[in-house]
């Protein structure tokens, strides 16, 4: 599939964001979770139709994009260079995917943008899971925890091992080597893990978004993806969405966490293949 790497000056700061698939077709923006990376996308969309145009975005701290030095890591932000994203691209409609913090941006991008976003594509993220689940409790404590810098590449590939147990060692090797750059005497991260993790475990909560106004307010076919293991999005809080919206569905898929699309990556690509391909007039409402 043909791939274009490219940078944009957005919100006064420089962002990399990689295309694949066919330039003219219907977009597909796809965003990653809190220390991620737009190439986490790269495996998915060799497993979805090739016609579309798919866009993965470095958020701001993250991959090959500029760090924010005033460590404005809040969804007000992250919006706002999607919002910039979109009118520099001249997108006039397409669809959306968000994994994690990601799905909780494209939520409020949708939300605010109804006439923008055709679909919907929610990846185990929802309302009070940023805040209060056994999920968000880990990423705070992995945050806490996590080594600024490693001695060797061994060191980092045991870390990785024991942080993401239940992904293939090749998706591990794969996420390494798209999240660590070399330095003299080791490895650390590319992404801001300093600016992230105090934004994350000390937050300004005045800038903490309540989600349900925003679920309330989706006008989109919005699919929702959870992993039936996930820490993060639970049953309850996936149902607790089907009622605020019938405009949601969602699937829950087996064997999977929080990061659906490295623990299941065909059984996901599936799911999001089915709702992608449904007519634009078809029934909403609630789904097992």
């Amino acid at each position: 599939m043909q791939r274009r790497d490219y940078s944009l000056a957005l919100s006064g700061l420089n962002f990399h964001i990689t295309e694949w698939g066919d330039p003219e077709g219907f977009p597909l923006l796809m965003l990653h979770g809190i220390r991620g990376y737009g190439e986490t996308f790269a495996d998915l969309v060799q497993r979805l139709p090739a016609n579309y145009r798919f866009i993965a975005l470095d958020q701001r701290g993250r991959g090959d994009s500029d760090w924010d030095v005033g460590c404005n890591y809040y969804t007000d932000t992250y919006v706002a260079d999607m919002e910039a994203l979109v009118v520099r691209l001249g997108l006039r409609q397409f669809d959306l995917l968000g994994h994690s913090m990601g799905g909780i941006n494209a939520i409020v991008y949708a939300a605010r943008h109804a006439a923008k976003v055709r679909r919907l594509i929610i990846e185990d993220a929802g309302p009070g899971a940023f805040e209060n689940s056994p999920g968000a409790t880990r990423i705070r404590r992995e945050l806490a925890t996590t080594p600024s810098r490693f001695a060797s590449w061994e060191d980092a590939s045991a870390f990785m091992r024991e942080l993401r147990p239940s992904v293939t060692e090749e998706a591990r090797q794969q996420r390494l080597r798209n999240m660590l750059k070399e330095i003299d005497g080791g490895y650390t991260w590319r992404y801001d893990h300093v600016g992230i993790s105090t934004t994350r475990l000390t937050p300004d909560l005045s800038r903490v978004i309540d989600l349900r106004p925003h679920v309330t307010a989706l006008k989109c076919l919005t699919l929702v993806v959870r992993g039936e293991r996930s820490d993060y999005l639970s049953a309850e809080i996936a149902a607790e969405m089907r009622r605020l919206n019938a405009y949601i569905v969602t699937r829950t898929i087996a064997d999977a966490g929080h990061y659906i699309h490295d623990d299941q990556p065909e059984a996901f690509a599936e799911v999001v293949r089915q709702f992608l391909a449904q007519e634009q007039h078809a029934t909403v409402g609630e789904n097992p």
